[in-house]
């Protein structure tokens, strides 16, 4: 019998679709999983959904199942939470993640599943992706008890790194923004809040996540003398420029680049891929992530949705869709 799914496209830059798809007929060594919900990463694949992928990191920005190339058509997207079907009698009814797109169901490789821990809800656990380039940045930027640290920008991702560096002992944590709703996604996640213009300065460390070049000139202007800003935005096909010929020099500044594809070499020896996510899992079991999910949709409403998320008509932070009411590919 044909095993059919559905799955959200990209058809051109701009106008997506969903399509039927068929799917292979699992191996030993597959799982056959049912999608329950899955995320939409706002700042990587609103850039992917307006064609803004350079081509010169066309390789660099596949995601794990992708199907097609940029700009398009191309089948992307990597925050997938769903229910085994089929597969080894371990994983056999388990709520797993994925890096998969938006999929109805879809087979994979037992290998690339990770169970989700039980006191994690499956609709937090989309976030698992984002919290894994938050753990590996925090990672990269090696935080020192006491430290006073930045946030500089409160989308997702600058969300989960204030949302993990809270649970370090005796820091400062502030979350940064210009738009002043997000002080209260602040506060539930524990960390204090500012506009740029009120931020506390003197800063041992300045996560940049904005991806703005007013946002990331902010984060220099905000470090102490040899202090760090950990550069966890990215640009795309723009190119921004930098005060670097004020007092960058005579205070001895450091601008380093943190990125979740490889594990940060502070951990690379003793941490696999796996284990990243499986911790970025548990950490997850802190109902605060709940605030990083602020709107969400039917599966079918995804090719209706996600050009107003990539306008910035639909703001929030983490876009959830819901798959349980999908008819088989075909169906009426």
């Amino acid at each position: 019998m044909e095993r059919v799914a559905r799955a959200f496209w990209l058809r051109s830059p701009g106008h997506g679709e969903i399509r039927d798809v068929s799917l292979p007929a699992p191996g030993d060594d597959d799982v056959v999983v049912r999608a329950l919900c899955s995320g939409v990463s706002r700042g990587t694949e609103t850039l992917v959904f307006r064609g803004g992928v350079p081509e010169s990191q066309h390789s660099a920005m596949r995601a794990p199942f992708q199907d097609g190339d940029f700009p398009g058509p191309v089948k992307y997207g990597y925050l997938n939470v769903g229910l085994v079907e089929e597969g080894p009698r371990h994983l056999l009814g388990r709520t797993v993640f994925c890096l998969y797109p938006h999929q109805s169901r879809y087979v994979v490789p037992a290998s690339a599943v990770t169970p989700v821990p039980d006191g994690v809800p499956a609709g937090r656990a989309v976030l698992a992706g984002t919290v894994e380039t938050a753990v590996n940045a925090v990672w990269d930027a090696a935080p020192l008890i006491g430290d006073r640290i930045a946030v500089v920008g409160a989308g997702m991702i600058g969300c989960s790194v204030a949302a993990v560096l809270a649970k370090y002992p005796s820091v400062r944590v502030q979350l940064v923004d210009s738009e002043p709703s997000r002080a209260a996604i602040a506060g539930k996640l524990g960390v204090d809040f500012a506009l740029p213009e009120d931020a506390l300065g003197d800063c041992d460390l300045v996560v940049h996540a904005s991806a703005t070049e007013q946002g990331l000139a902010r984060s220099l202007e905000l470090l102490a003398p040899e202090g760090t800003v950990l550069e966890l935005s990215w640009y795309g096909d723009r190119r921004i420029s930098l005060p670097l010929g004020e007092a960058f020099h005579s205070r001895r500044l450091v601008l380093r680049a943190s990125q979740v594809g490889a594990v940060s070499a502070a951990r690379r020896s003793s941490r696999t891929f796996a284990d990243r996510l499986a911790l970025s899992l548990d950490l997850l079991a802190d109902p605060a992530f709940d605030a990083l999910i602020t709107g969400e949709c039917a599966f079918e409403e995804l090719p209706r949705e996600l050009p107003r998320i990539a306008a910035g008509d639909l703001p929030g932070l983490c876009h959830r869709v819901l798959y349980e009411d999908v008819p088989a590919a075909g169906s009426a």
